[in-house]
């Protein structure tokens, strides 16, 4: 594991601890958690990517997190030992609801089960017996 990839992880740690019981901006409600972080090599820059579910402006709340991200820096150079603090930007992350609306997708479609299908494919197999007894 590289060493980006270890402060990446601790970033996440840290940031999502942060958002849960540190950021009192009212902008940033419902339920916030961070899925990715990507630190540049130089760690000079860090992308945090987050997702919202309950939220109800996405862009209000992630001016809210864009206001706190001096408070997100300073705790993360506070925790994190490193010779720079990564400047910090927030990024949206809809993977989880592209996945949400995947599955309603899904579930809305007429899909046949395995035991359905046997039945069908048994069903075939007596017809087509019966055209060969004919000739």
């Amino acid at each position: 594991m590289e060493r980006t990839d270890r402060i990446e992880e601790e970033i996440k740690k840290i940031v999502g601890t942060l958002i849960d019981n540190g950021i009192k901006d009212p902008r940033v409600n419902g339920l916030i958690s961070v899925t990715k972080v990507d630190v540049s090599k130089d760690m000079k820059y860090c992308k945090i990517y987050v997702s919202m579910l309950g939220t109800k402006d996405v862009k209000e709340a992630l001016a809210g997190l864009e206001s706190a991200k001096g408070v997100v820096r300073k705790e993360i150079g506070n925790k994190i030992r490193t010779f720079n603090t990564p400047e910090v930007k927030f990024v949206y992350d809809d993977s989880m609801e592209y996945g949400q609306h995947i599955e309603e997708v899904l579930n809305t479609l007429d899909i046949k089960h395995d035991d359905e299908e046997t039945d069908d494919v048994e069903e075939t197999d007596d017809v087509e017996e019966t055209v060969d007894s004919e000739d």
